[in-house]
Order: structure tokens, then C-alpha cells, then sequence
């Protein structure tokens, strides 16, 4: 069996990643778009965001919201192409479970549970027979967090990109709508 493409899309907010992601699985009728933001009640600028998402996508993707992300790219039963936005989401998700933001519990326990589930989701991306297209904020390029909780966010969305990248047979750059190739192990550029 033929290996699919594992594809990594970072870049940061407003940059184009979501939609170059959308781009590279167009000509598929039959997508799972993974939405890792939840439900976010009341909030009409998140709802704005949420439909702008939806209107871009074909009219026969489906969605699905979901923080089980591994259990998705598992599914050896559906063999559509997976589009997961964003792994920033679903970190947040994480550490948020994990009580993360908390200084304390990340010191006592936090911080290896958030590594964990990290290398299984990098583990369940290397180990997928499906095509899998992932989108996620490259942080480090900003300004310092002012906050140890941000600071910690910072690093641990870092090094799970750094994963999912090692796992991936390419990983893209996106700035200001322009892509750039920072892996592509088809065409041996590393």
C-alpha cells in the first residue's frame, strides 16, 4: 500500500495556513475537516470565524469536532483525507484538561501529561494510513509572553510542531499568504 502525504501547515494568525490547507485537499470530494476549537457560546467573532471556515469548504467535506485527534487518524475505515485546524486548539485543550496553567500542577504532573499526549499525537500522525493535512500556529516568532503560562504555551505548542514536522513528509510555512517549503521528504529537501 501506497504511504499518503502527512503534511504540516504552520504559520501564524491570519497568514493564509487554513486556507492553503483547504487548497491542497480541494480536489478531493470526500474530506474530514477536524475542527479542534469546540463551541464557544456567545462569542459572534468566533461564530464569524467558524462560517468564514465553513464557506470555503466544499460543499461535500464533512465536519467533525473533536479533541481525538489520534482516534481520527486511526480510522483505517474511512478513507478520506483528513484536514486537522488547528493543533493550537487542541493544545490549549489539553492543557487546559491537564491543569497546565497552573504553575504548581505543571511542576507536579501537568507537564508530563501534556508531553504525553503530545508524542502520541506525533506517534498517531507517523503511524496514519490516511492522507492528513494539519495546521498549526507557529508562535515563536512573536514577542515573549509576558506570563508563565504563556511562556509555557509558547514552548509546548513549539516542540509538538517540532514532532508533527519529524513525523511529516512535509511541512509548509506560511507568511503573508506566501508558502514556503520547509520539508519535503518526496522531493529528498529536508
Amino acid at each position: 500500500m501506497e504511504r499518503m502525504t502527512r503534511t504540516l501547515i504552520l504559520g501564524g494568525a491570519r497568514s493564509g495556513k487554513s486556507t492553503r490547507a483547504e487548497q491542497l485537499l480541494g480536489e478531493h470530494p470526500d474530506v474530514l475537516y477536524v475542527a479542534t476549537g469546540g463551541n464557544r457560546e456567545g462569542d459572534a467573532e468566533w461564530a464569524a470565524r467558524v462560517e468564514l471556515h465553513r464557506r470555503r469548504r466544499p460543499a461535500g467535506w464533512r465536519t467533525a469536532e473533536t479533541w481525538d485527534l489520534e482516534a481520527v487518524l486511526a480510522d483505517g475505515a474511512d478513507p478520506a483525507p483528513v484536514l486537522i485546524d488547528c493543533l493550537g486548539l487542541w493544545l490549549t485543550h489539553v492543557m487546559d484538561r491537564a491543569g497546565a496553567w497552573d504553575d504548581g500542577d505543571w511542576v507536579r504532573s501537568a507537564e508530563a501529561s501534556v508531553a504525553g499526549r503530545c508524542a502520541e499525537l506525533a506517534e498517531a500522525v507517523r503511524l496514519t494510513s490516511r492522507q492528513v493535512v494539519l495546521v498549526s500556529n507557529e508562535v515563536g516568532l512573536g514577542v515573549v509572553p509576558a506570563t508563565a503560562a504563556g511562556r509555557r504555551f509558547r514552548d509546548t505548542l513549539g516542540r509538538l510542531n517540532m514532532a508533527v514536522a519529524e513525523a511529516a513528509d512535509q511541512v509548509l510555512l506560511v507568511v503573508a499568504g506566501q508558502v514556503m517549503t520547509v520539508k519535503d521528504a518526496q522531493r529528498g529537501r529536508q
